[in-house]
């Protein structure tokens, strides 16, 4: 299977880039954010992939331990410190991406522009 998750998460993470640094509008600045980000979770995400036939959730049972099929679950198992990482970014980054887009309605009620140019020009 040809591994396609790094590269995705590569071009969301230059496309989020590129968002930030050459556009303009402050809701495209907010979206090449999330663009970004997203493609960070998607890495993350794909740190703890593991290319196996079968694996299983990372959900210790009694049961692996009274049979002592420990160590073929924990090579089957796949890892579930990235996943804990990325939902707690996922959180973090909604929370970041409302209060962005609160300010950007905030800047267009006082200017009645998204441009970042124009809102330095009225600024004086």
């Amino acid at each position: 299977m040809i591994a396609l998750h790094y590269p995705i998460a590569i071009l969301l993470f230059l496309i989020g880039i590129y968002c930030l640094l050459f556009r303009r509008n402050l809701i495209k600045m907010v979206i090449g954010l999330e663009l970004l980000t997203d493609g960070i979770h998607l890495f993350l995400i794909s740190i703890g992939f593991k290319d196996i036939p079968n694996p299983i959730a990372p959900i210790i049972s009694g049961e692996l331990l009274e049979k002592g099929l420990f160590a073929q679950f924990a090579q089957r198992a796949v890892d579930p410190l990235p996943q804990v990482l990325v939902l707690t970014s996922i959180v973090i980054d909604i929370s970041i991406v409302a209060l962005a887009l609160s300010l950007v309605i905030y800047i267009y009620n006082k200017y009645k522009t998204l441009n970042t140019f124009e809102i330095k020009e009225l600024r004086g």
